[in-house]
């Protein structure tokens, strides 16, 4: 749960119609999709007032409006279907995307018998299928009609390959160094059938039933080609929630993600993209996401005194400043101390230690989901974070930073890594391809 790496509230807000983003975060101009009349133009929303629903400021977060009058939210509310982002794009869409309030996580394994055509056949599915559907069509096997009446409601769909992937298909030779299992850590209590797979599919909209109208349809296109091996289910703040941009907060309460690094950043591409002449080629413009499922022990947590749930984290509760003093974005002094000599910000806590500056530079881009997934057997909430970072280089981003949070992090008391997963996402899919073409086809 590195502090480093959760998006970004945008602080902007649109008062137009909303634009569309391509899958690296860049708006372009509004279209009408052709053909089918779409659900984005029957919420008839020229005069909608838009949301900053793109990637613009940071890499990811809510613009909501300022107190309004009613008239003025119930159209900030009307606006949230109208959101749409484009699926063809040098990066796939998901990514740089502002988080979104629903989301699904689904990993598949190929059935016996499918290789590498089956492979090729089903990402060409869903390739067209995701496209149809971010741009508020119907999809074009059987649609069942469980979005019918919304818009687009800013949903992506994110495609990525696991490490078994390419003894299936016998595409060993192509299999990244970079997508090497990762290592074992001291806070995991792995369940390996929650882990891993051999296709990894991220789902997120800012409706709830569009973005299961996503997951059914990516289910039903897998067809004979490959079987569910798990799925979870989370959720983010929903858009115009907050009256005011503000950085995410996690069932802790913390606000949480406030060194996420950012698209203006001068070195943001070559930290979380895979570089157009790097290894393997086609991988280019691609990116590495590690899935963990992290439990928080949220009775344990919830029994301490806010002040030693600060010192765990190193910041306030109230505003995300750190211990040293300021407001959320001011620097974190760690070499501070009180008047008996004690560091303010305790040498354990968690802010401290995920620092970029204090992990060689390593950075990862976070994108996380909620989740709650009612009452365990015990009588304790099955919560937590599906965490989901990405980086150029996990072996440069996750692995180090994790590696330090197992030496001391004062936060793993209260959490548990309950599964894991490592997938090579690559580029998104220019006009007439489909994601993954480059390495299905080469």
């Amino acid at each position: 749960m590195a502090e480093q790496s959760t998006p970004k509230p945008s602080p902007s807000r649109e008062t137009s119609p909303p634009r569309e983003t391509s899958g690296s975060g860049e708006a372009s101009p509004s279209r009408e999709t052709s053909g089918a009349v779409s659900r984005r133009r029957l919420l008839g929303t020229a005069g909608a007032t838009g949301l900053a629903l793109g990637a613009a400021g940071g890499a990811a977060g809510y613009a909501s409006a300022p107190s309004a009058p009613s008239a003025d939210r119930a159209a900030l509310l009307n606006s949230v279907g109208a959101g749409e982002v484009m699926f063809h794009g040098k990066h796939q869409p998901g990514i740089t995307t502002a988080l979104q309030a629903n989301g699904h996580l689904v990993a598949f394994d190929l059935r016996a018998g499918a290789g590498r055509e089956e492979a090729a056949a089903l990402l060409r599915r869903w390739s067209t299928t995701a496209r149809r559907l971010m741009a508020g069509e119907a999809s074009a096997n059987g649609d069942t009609d469980v979005a019918r009446d919304a818009g687009p409601s800013s949903l992506t769909v994110t495609f990525g390959f696991g490490h078994s992937f390419f003894a299936r298909t016998g595409l060993e030779k192509q299999r990244p160094v970079s997508l090497d299992p990762l290592p074992d850590f001291s806070s995991d209590h792995l369940d390996k059938a929650r882990s891993n797979g051999d296709l990894w599919v991220q789902i997120g909209a800012n409706d709830s039933l569009v973005a299961f109208h996503a997951l059914r349809a990516i289910q039903q296109d897998a067809g004979r080609a490959a079987r569910v091996r798990w799925q979870m289910n989370g959720f983010n703040r929903s858009p115009g929630a907050t009256t005011r941009p503000l950085t995410a907060r996690n069932l802790m309460g913390q606000i949480d993600g406030t060194r996420n690094p950012k698209p203006s950043e001068s070195d943001f591409d070559r930290r979380i993209f895979v570089p157009d002449a790097g290894e393997p080629s086609w991988m280019a413009g691609g990116s590495y996401a590690v899935v963990r499922r992290i439990r928080m022990l949220l009775d344990d947590w919830e029994k301490l005194p806010v002040k030693d749930q600060e010192d765990v984290i190193g910041r306030r509760k109230s505003d995300g400043a750190p211990l040293s003093g300021g407001t959320e974005t001011t620097a974190m002094d760690l070499q501070k101390t009180d008047g008996e000599g004690k560091l303010v910000v305790p040498i354990n806590a968690h802010a401290r230690i995920t620092r970029p500056d204090e992990n060689g530079g390593a950075a990862m881009l976070r994108r996380p989901f909620s989740f709650h997934d009612g009452i365990d057997a015990d009588g304790v909430p099955d919560a937590g974070l599906l965490f989901v970072c990405w980086q150029a280089d996990p072996l440069r981003g996750f692995v180090p930073v994790q590696r330090k949070l197992d030496r001391g992090d004062a936060l793993s008391t209260f959490i548990r890594h309950e599964s894991s997963g490592l997938f090579a996402v690559p580029g998104g899919a220019a006009k007439g391809e489909y994601v993954g073409q480059k390495l299905l086809e080469g």
